[in-house]
């Protein structure tokens, strides 16, 4: 893991190799929602911005993604849609580069994954307050977080849980050391070398676990096989809807070993300089996330099959951030209405 200020170098080096997969941005679409301002956007502040806004490839970030096109949007920028990057790094990067203006990241990611720290601070404010001045100098700025915490776990079936009696990372410890063909584990390739993954969760709670009892897999599958019993644990994040859907239960981290992962707008420096008013967009929009807010909208993807963008831009109307007579037709049709 490089040291704080070099994430950077890594990110570029990263994207270099893995071009051909599509780590940088290299196509996109405009957004074209017919929106208002609402309680955001009022005098339209951001007009004549061109703004990128870029995401990850899940569905909380997408989600994410598009709340943030559309408070552009409703503030009179004009706004290119690349959100969807595949991993980290390329967001991230994209971010830093000047290739996109803004996102929402996580805190806990930046910390250990991108400014290559070791240990997590404990107090999710001072983790947030690390992370931004750490960025500084990166050209990158974060504006005051969420109170949207996803973090990852570990979580099983009703049957696996009555089966083997764990509630927290230190029972399935012990479990694995006692009986290790019981802890199979299915997890994203990218929780499986990350610091703050499996290999860093292994050290602090004393796992050993043989290769044969750990798979890789999309995280979509991962819920289905956990739910199935195909794997007894399965890698999870804590503000996904399917948790209570396929009634997974979740083990505690009673040591603590998981990062914060509130989730906050990172700007490009440049940009923020030059629209300062992003800021006053986005902070009423980030105060009002949190993890009820996020497995609610998670939910409508990942368990109704609805759009990540049409999820995103119906919250925004419905918290009255912005107005679309679009939305509003989309929702009384959902109604049965005309």
């Amino acid at each position: 893991m490089s040291p704080v200020g070099s994430a950077p170098r890594t990110a570029v080096l990263l994207c270099g190799l893995l071009a051909v997969t599509g780590c940088g941005l290299t196509s996109g679409s405009p957004m074209t929602d017919d929106v208002r301002p609402g309680s955001v956007g009022r005098g339209r502040p951001l007009k004549g911005a061109e703004l990128t806004v870029t995401s990850k490839d899940f569905t909380e970030n997408l989600i994410l993604g598009a709340i943030m096109g559309i408070a552009f949007q409703a503030a009179g920028a004009e706004v290119l849609d690349r959100t969807g990057i595949q991993g980290s790094f390329g967001a991230r990067e994209a971010v830093r580069s000047g290739e996109a203006d803004a996102m929402y990241e996580y805190t806990g990611t930046a910390w250990i994954t991108y400014q290559g720290n070791s240990a997590p601070i404990a107090d999710a404010r001072r983790q947030w307050e690390a992370v931004r001045d750490a960025d500084l100098s990166n050209g990158v700025t974060w504006l005051p977080p969420s109170a949207l915490d996803n973090t990852y776990a570990l979580a099983l079936n009703r049957a696996n849980a009555e089966r083997y009696r764990t509630r927290n990372l230190s029972e399935v410890a012990v479990l694995a050391g006692r009986d290790p063909d019981a802890v199979t584990l299915c997890v994203e390739g990218e929780f499986a070398n990350r610091a703050d993954g499996l290999p860093g969760l292994q050290k602090a709670y004393g796992m050993s676990l043989p290769a044969g009892n750990i798979t890789q897999m999309d995280t979509g599958i991962i819920y289905t096989q956990a739910a199935k019993g195909s794997c007894v644990y399965g890698e999870v994040f804590t503000t996904d809807g399917r948790i209570a859907s396929m009634r997974l239960a979740v083990m505690e981290d009673d040591r603590r070993f998981f990062p914060h992962y509130n989730a906050a707008p990172e700007i490009n420096s440049a940009t923020l300089r030059k629209w300062p008013r992003i800021a006053d967009v986005l902070a009423p929009i980030t105060a009002k996330l949190n993890n009820d807010v996020a497995r609610k909208l998670n939910a409508r993807v990942d368990v109704e099959g609805e759009d990540p963008h049409q999820v995103a831009l119906e919250w925004m109307v419905a918290e009255g951030f912005v107005t679309s007579r679009a939305a509003a037709r989309h929702e009384r049709r959902g109604q049965g209405g005309s």
